[in-house]
């Protein structure tokens, strides 16, 4: 049974050229894999009925009952028949040695209405803006719908005609003689680029493209936790195809800015607090900056350097792949204590003070431990 592909496009029969343009436009936008992952099958349907009711030829075969697209089945090399390797006919073998355009059964005319290309921009964010999100207002410039012909791409009043050099097939085919016979080729037409069909009157606007280079402002949303080169997908908002077809996406790639005091890694932040050598060998209270502002720090007594402080859930969002944010990363402080330079001679005989009240005797040879130091210490703790 032949397909309608009226039904498929949701005409009539009687349905002019530009009906059954609006009618394919309508039905891409919605059913676009970019916009609509589960109705794939369904777009390649409506864009096969298009293809097949915007060439005269087809569609002629269609009004008769039949159905271009359809696999011969009939005749001397017809279903299985051949050897088993299920051939459809004649022009089917010639493909198998030659290629699509090898055995006369030619491709066709090429659809006018193509899907658009992805478009890409940048945005610079500082760490900040990264972990809250935010929205931000972008200048882009890309190919949009023509509003004169509203993707036609002929002035009002015209409408594309057959092409003369190619009799609307959109291929021009060649003869050649070899060895084992007559050898057909087919290029694209040169006049209407393969199209079959050409605009008497071109719309003044788009020259016939059916589009408009034109600068326009989106909205995008970032959410929390993006980070540097994350990609941000704007479904529709990219270049409109040749013929006003179905837009691409826009993405929106993020730079993210160094920042002055936290280094980033992955959803956890690190920074470096230099400690004096007396607050780290008393303890004490500091004020910790976070993203969020200023907490307490508590420092113990005795705290070594190389010590790292965990603020749990102080770093940056978690970003799921659904733009969901799960929980926070960690704030990890590292603390670098200080010792002290250009001592006075007060300040260095209070230190050789305490140095003789500890038992802390310089040692003999470089590198000489005492009671076994080295292999009790810990090159740093972890609270």
């Amino acid at each position: 049974m032949a397909t309608d592909y009226y039904d498929i496009l949701g005409v009539s029969r009687e349905a002019d050229d530009a009906e059954i343009r609006r009618a394919y436009r309508k039905l891409a936008r919605e059913l676009h894999p970019d916009v609509n992952p589960d109705a794939a099958e369904r777009f390649q349907q409506v864009k096969s009925a298009y293809e097949v009711l915007s060439d005269p030829e087809k569609r002629r075969i269609v009004d008769l009952g039949g159905d271009p697209n359809a696999t011969a089945g009939a005749g001397g090399f017809g279903g299985s028949g051949f050897g088993g390797a299920g051939f459809g006919g004649l022009g089917d073998i010639m493909d198998a040695f030659f290629g699509a355009a090898g055995g006369g059964g030619g491709r066709g005319p090429r659809g006018r209405v193509q899907p658009g290309e992805d478009a890409l921009i940048r945005i610079d964010l500082t760490l900040e803006e990264c972990a809250a999100g935010v929205a931000r207002e972008l200048t882009v410039d890309t190919a949009v719908l023509c509003e004169r012909c509203q993707g036609g791409g002929a002035e009002a009043g015209s409408h594309p005609v057959p092409c003369d050099t190619c009799g609307g097939r959109g291929e021009i085919q060649n003869v050649q003689r070899s060895f084992i016979g007559q050898v057909v080729t087919a290029r694209p037409c040169p006049v209407c680029r393969g199209l079959g069909e050409i605009i008497p009157n071109p719309c003044q606007q788009c020259a016939g493209d059916g589009r408009v280079r034109a600068r326009r402002t989106v909205t995008v949303q970032v959410p929390p936790g993006v980070g540097d080169g994350m990609r941000i997908r704007m479904a529709g908002q990219g270049e409109v195809g040749p013929g006003g077809g179905p837009a691409g996406n826009l993405y929106v790639e993020v730079t993210e800015a160094p920042h002055e005091y936290f280094e980033r890694d992955g959803v956890d932040l690190h920074c470096h607090v230099s400690l004096p050598m007396t607050a780290a060998a008393l303890g004490t209270t500091l004020r910790q900056r976070t993203l969020e502002g200023d907490e307490e720090l508590h420092i113990d007594p005795g705290t070594q350097p190389g010590t790292v402080h965990t603020l749990r859930g102080k770093g940056m969002p978690r970003l799921r792949s659904s733009g969901r944010t799960d929980g926070r990363g960690d704030l990890l402080v590292h603390l670098d204590v200080a010792v002290p330079e250009n001592l006075d001679a007060r300040q260095t005989e209070l230190l050789r003070e305490l140095a003789s009240l500890r038992g802390e005797e310089q040692p003999e040879y470089a590198g000489q431990a005492r009671n076994g130091l080295f292999g009790r210490r810990k090159a740093g703790r972890t609270r």
